[in-house]
Parts: structure tokens; C-alpha cells; sequence
């Protein structure tokens, strides 16, 4: 029987890995270097690619490491991202917040994230993208959990959804940003407590 060459990896198995590792040098080097000195030659230099390959797929650093954060928020198991439903919504707000504190507070997130937030808003292609890919598909969760929440009576019906979204949710990095204060798991309680205490049922 004549010997079978030896299959050769994919061009789409080629371009996933050389992929990977752009994002992945982006978001490492704008923690050492700053977003300011962060570059397309610099991240082509640590990934081991041509700087051309990232031109044919990120017109800018800051789309990488957008997709860079894409990359990190992917499950492990490849499955649908999903907030905490046990039935005690309370509970799983603290949950999903306490997590939230966490991750700002992680300094290997900090420089990256604040550059992300800085290019979002002087790039209205770049927000887009984020409103696309990242914000809506997100506000999109919250919801579901809000509405399933509603279902079991534990908010009012006629709720706005995307106010109380902003709600919940906009304290925490709005503090965060402007560092107005610290972040802690008893601020992130205090806006749960304060946003269901106005957003339950009238009895």
C-alpha cells in the first residue's frame, strides 16, 4: 500500500493561530508599552507575523485589541455566554457585579481597557463595532435576565428594560473610569440594593 502524505494544517487553521497570537501580543504589549506606544510594527514583531497581515484583517491597533478583548470575553467550552439565572435575582446581580469589580480592578485589564474606552470614543467606525459585536450582544443578556425576572413577578411589567440596564450596570464603570471612587463589592451591592428597592413591584 503506497504511504499517504502526511496532512498538512488548513490555511484556516494557519490563519486562526497567527490570529490568536496577534491579539494576544496586542494585549500584552499595550500593558507594557502603553497604548500610546503600542503599534501595528510592534505587535507584528511579537506575534511573529508581517505587519501586512494585520492591515489585511484590523484596519488599526485599536480594532485589535478590541478583537483582543473579544478574544478573552470567548467561553472556555465554546458555548453561549449567559447571566446567573437560580431565581433569586438579587443574588445573581451581586453575582455578575462582584464578578465586575474583579475584572477593573485587575491591573493587567486596566491599561488595555482604558485605551479601548479612549479609542471608542474618538473612533465612530471603532464604536460601532463595539455597539455590534461586544455592547449590544451584552445589554442583550442583561435583559433576557431582567425579563426573566419579570416573568417571575419579581419586577414590574411595564420596566423599562434599557433603563434599568443602565441602571445596574452604569454605576460601576462610570466609577471606574473617572476614578471617582474605589471599587469594591459593597458599592457593587449598594447599587443592587438601590436599583431593586425603586424597580419592584408596587404591593
Amino acid at each position: 500500500m503506497t504511504a499517504q502524505p502526511k496532512t498538512l494544517p488548513s490555511t484556516a487553521r494557519r490563519n486562526e493561530a497567527s490570529r490568536r497570537a496577534i491579539l494576544v501580543a496586542a494585549f500584552e504589549l499595550v500593558q507594557e508599552v502603553g497604548y500610546a506606544k503600542l503599534s501595528i510594527e510592534g505587535i507584528a514583531a511579537r506575534a511573529g507575523v508581517g505587519k501586512q497581515t494585520i492591515y489585511r484583517w484590523w484596519p488599526s491597533k485599536g480594532a485589535v485589541l478590541f478583537d483582543a478583548f473579544l478574544m478573552l470575553s470567548e467561553q472556555p467550552d465554546g458555548g453561549e455566554a449567559a447571566l446567573p439565572d437560580t431565581g433569586d435575582l438579587e443574588a445573581d446581580l451581586k453575582a455578575v457585579l462582584r464578578a465586575t469589580v474583579v475584572e477593573l480592578n485587575d491591573p493587567r485589564y486596566d491599561e488595555p481597557m482604558r485605551a479601548l474606552n479612549t479609542e471608542i470614543t474618538h473612533d465612530p467606525a471603532l464604536a460601532a463595532l463595539y455597539a455590534e459585536r461586544l455592547d449590544g450582544p451584552m445589554r442583550e443578556l442583561k435583559k433576557q435576565r431582567l425579563r426573566s425576572a419579570q416573568r417571575a413577578g419579581q419586577l414590574a411589567e411595564d420596566l423599562d428594560l434599557d433603563v434599568a440596564v443602565d441602571v445596574l450596570w452604569g454605576p460601576l464603570p462610570n466609577r471606574w473610569l473617572q476614578r471617582s471612587g474605589p471599587l469594591t463589592p459593597e458599592y457593587a451591592y449598594s447599587i443592587v440594593e438601590t436599583a431593586l428597592n425603586g424597580l419592584r413591584p408596587r404591593q
